[in-house]
């Protein structure tokens, strides 16, 4: 099965093109791709191995990076269609910047989200090696999936309070991915070799590359240490990073007028660098 993408919420506007984090899914934006849609045309896809892409990989940043500019080109987006801002959730966040760095003359602007595109090399436990092992990890996986209370957690530790509660449709949106044929391979497979990114001299790379940055935190997010968010900036010569007060690690579900507010300031650097 191809990408899949919503179609452009707009007709008109710059095209912004959202790209996902690890396990994470086209449906992530929900909230966001809405607000944005006022004055954008937006655009999003599930990467393989997430949402209900088809599970083949490698799942490294080298392949979600030619995934994405190929999208770009089944939409007819960096030349005559626009040359859009890339938003990069998490993980994404090194895609982004990968296409970034190939592919510069083609966008418009680059905004690391809740990310700072780095490979720290992080992957599970070592004693996780053992829940890998077959049936365990099936055994668990699904004994996971089945039990609404695992799934709320997980979502609320990473969205935190201002996130909304999990209804059944927003449950059903966590589970139903990883219940497509080849989901449970495809999980482990990443899981057991980490989070994609990007070396700390590649990512700095960016710095020279001429076109309008932003870097975009939750000012709660645990995922990464306080300072990550300034040092992130500073690396790929953005201007200081944006806190969002009270955020964690998703917020374009627990603060989406914010970040569409930080895309909208992205869209404005980038008109006037284009004039």
């Amino acid at each position: 099965m191809p990408p899949r993408s919503p179609p452009p919420y707009a007709r008109n506007g710059p095209p912004v093109v959202l790209v996902h984090g690890a396990f994470e899914s086209v449906d992530t934006w929900s909230r966001l791709a809405p607000l944005l849609a006022r004055d954008h045309r937006v655009y999003a896809l599930d990467l393989t191995g997430d949402g209900y892409s088809e599970r083949q990989g490698p799942y490294t940043v080298d392949h979600f990076t030619r995934q994405l500019l190929g999208f770009l080109d089944a939409m007819h987006l960096g030349g005559p269609g626009g040359r859009p801002l890339l938003v990069g959730h998490s993980s994404g966040a090194a895609v982004v910047t990968e296409a970034a760095l190939r592919a510069p003359g083609r966008l418009g602007g680059v905004m690391l989200l809740d990310g700072d595109a780095l490979d720290t090399g992080a992957g599970p436990p070592p004693a996780f090696k053992y829940v890998l092992i077959d049936p365990y990890r099936t055994s668990l996986l699904r004994l996971g999936l089945g039990i609404d209370a695992v799934i709320r957690g997980v979502y609320d530790a990473q969205c935190g309070p201002a996130c909304p509660r999990l209804d059944a449709a927003g449950l059903d949106q966590w589970r139903r991915p990883l219940r497509v044929p080849g989901a449970e391979s495809a999980l482990w497979s990443m899981l057991a070799a980490g989070v994609p990114g990007l070396p700390a001299d590649r990512v700095a790379r960016l710095a020279g590359v001429r076109l309008p940055k932003s870097v975009v935190f939750g000012a709660q997010d645990d995922v990464f240490t306080r300072q990550t968010p300034q040092e992130t900036a500073r690396r790929i010569g953005a201007p200081p990073a944006t806190l969002i007060p009270g955020a964690r690690h998703l917020t374009m579900i627990s603060s989406p007028e914010a970040v569409a507010t930080a895309v909208d300031r992205l869209t404005a650097a980038s008109v006037a660098a284009s004039r």
